[in-house]
């Protein structure tokens, strides 16, 4: 049984829901490297130390914020206590949209699951659950986590409620900031063709996240290991990566190769149908559609 990180209520209007939330996060296989003084190996320690008095006990550091150059006013815990308030325990919701309304860029890596806290919540968190769940519904809303007040998206997953931190728009730098690196590319109904055959045949209907591990940690692991054992690891030479001489040509080449990976060609062979026809329209050929009278 997992241990809840955090304990309050989901609010939406007058109806407050008890929760409790799970991290959704794992800290499985990671490695954690440390820092040593190369010449004895000796642990990096850091220090927090006072140009006065050298180096200062944690309980006697404040937090403060610098108004001027070299001036600070002091900001104590109990101060920042009184200005989350209730904040902290409770979810508000302040707005309820449709799924992929919200860009993935907007996501942050804190995610956490939403239970029903007692018996006294379990129905009120089924509805909203169930109804946002059928709507395809999501929830955005504003909670205190751990000191900092996050904007969250709420959103019904399997039986229960995720809740991720979002970033703030300052905090976003969007797409179109690139547009002045893009050309104008004419782009022709093979190589339309072409290249929706190979992005198809590595279509999965079936996908699982699961099927993927970090190599790196995997690989790291291994050169640990071997180290310990005072073994050395021989990496294999780096595969030099092939220039792309002539687009067609590796679109073609790609396709072939790709026959393999088990597309269905009765599917595949209408999209291809389709998408050549669209693209031939778009492109200035004549329309098989009949003239209405």
């Amino acid at each position: 049984m997992p241990r809840s990180s955090w304990k309050g209520y989901l609010k939406l209007s007058l109806v407050s829901v008890p929760v409790r939330g799970y991290s959704a996060n794992v800290a499985a296989g990671e490695v954690r490297l440390h820092q040593l003084h190369t010449e004895c190996h000796s642990r990096i320690r850091y220090q927090k130390t006072c140009p006065i008095h050298g180096e200062v006990p944690k309980d006697e550091i404040v937090s403060g914020y610098e108004y001027a150059k070299g001036e600070y006013v002091v900001i104590e815990p109990e101060e920042v206590a009184r200005l989350r308030g209730e904040r902290e325990r409770a979810v508000t919701i302040e707005a309820v949209v449709s799924q992929h309304t919200i860009d993935p860029v907007y996501f942050t890596d804190k995610t956490y699951y939403l239970a029903p806290d007692g018996a006294v919540g379990q129905k009120p968190f089924a509805l909203l659950q169930k109804c946002l769940a059928d709507a395809e519904l999501q929830a955005v809303g504003r909670v205190v986590l751990f000191g900092r007040e996050e904007l969250v998206l709420v959103r019904p997953v399997e039986h229960v409620l995720a809740m991720t931190a979002l970033k703030y728009e300052t905090e976003v730098s969007h797409a179109n900031t690139l547009d002045e690196e893009l050309e104008k590319t004419p782009l022709s109904r093979d190589e339309l063709t072409l290249t929706k055959r190979v992005l198809e045949a590595f279509e999965k209907p079936k996908f699982s996240m699961a099927a993927y591990k970090d190599h790196y940690v995997e690989e790291l692991t291994k050169l640990i290991e071997a180290k310990v054992e005072g073994k050395e690891l021989v990496s294999p030479p780096t595969a030099e990566i092939p220039r792309v001489i002539n687009l067609m040509d590796a679109l073609k080449t790609s396709a072939t190769a790709a026959k393999g990976n088990g597309s269905s060609g009765a599917t595949r062979g209408k999209k291809l149908k389709k998408v050549a026809s669209g693209s031939h329209n778009a492109r200035g050929g004549k329309s098989r559609r009949k003239k209405s009278a």
